[in-house]
């Protein structure tokens, strides 16, 4: 029988991820090894990942290069820095990913993500704009977009929109968008926020 502590602090290395060990967690990422356990989002959180999911994926053009759309997938960033084989392991599940047609590979995807799309709540915000940030920029993904809701959980208050430097590995704001997302790349959509929002 484990301790509350043992229950409370569950570690994972890759080998054990790879062998399924996280499989019956439920909605967890894995940082530094350290499972953390998600909350459950709010229906406003959801509708607006699926409709935004959807509605990049409408935006792909016939012809154009191969993308696809993905949301709560995961995806395996770099390695900590640690001897300790269950304190390494980064897996983290993007709201939303646009990337290339290669085929899919856990370890490897980040190399291939052209967008993520990170949707805040209260319990997510601080990683969302920090964390993930700092994770997704070192991984060279080229584009990383903020849907910060407001307080409530009601509404779209803003979308930001960073780009890589890729001199530094590290985002910066592109812009922030007020009451409709402007993309141009890798898709190009037009999507007003009431588009997302309503019930």
């Amino acid at each position: 029988m484990s301790t509350p502590d043992q229950q409370r602090e569950l570690r994972l290395s890759a080998e054990s991820f790879m062998d399924g060990a996280a499989d019956e967690l439920g909605d967890i990422e894995v940082v530094d090894g350290l499972v953390v356990r998600l909350m459950a989002q709010s229906p406003l959180h959801s509708r607006v990942v699926r409709r935004l999911a959807g509605m990049l994926e409408a935006g792909r053009r016939d012809g154009g290069p191969c993308m696809v759309v993905d949301s709560d997938v995961a995806a395996r960033f770099a390695d900590a820095d640690s001897p300790s084989a269950d304190r390494r392991l980064n897996i983290r599940y993007p709201d939303i990913w646009i990337r290339d047609c290669e085929p899919y590979d856990v370890n490897t995807v980040r190399d291939h993500l052209l967008l993520v799309v990170e949707v805040t709540s209260e319990s997510t915000i601080d990683t969302d704009i920090t964390d993930k940030r700092i994770q997704y920029a070192a991984a060279g993904i080229p584009r990383y977009l903020i849907v910060r809701l407001d307080q409530k959980e009601q509404r779209i208050e803003e979308i930001e929109e960073y780009r890589l430097d890729w001199s530094g590995r590290r985002y910066r704001a592109h812009t922030v968008h007020r009451r409709v997302l402007l993309l141009d790349d890798p898709i190009e959509v037009t999507i007003p926020f009431g588009n997302l929002e309503q019930a």
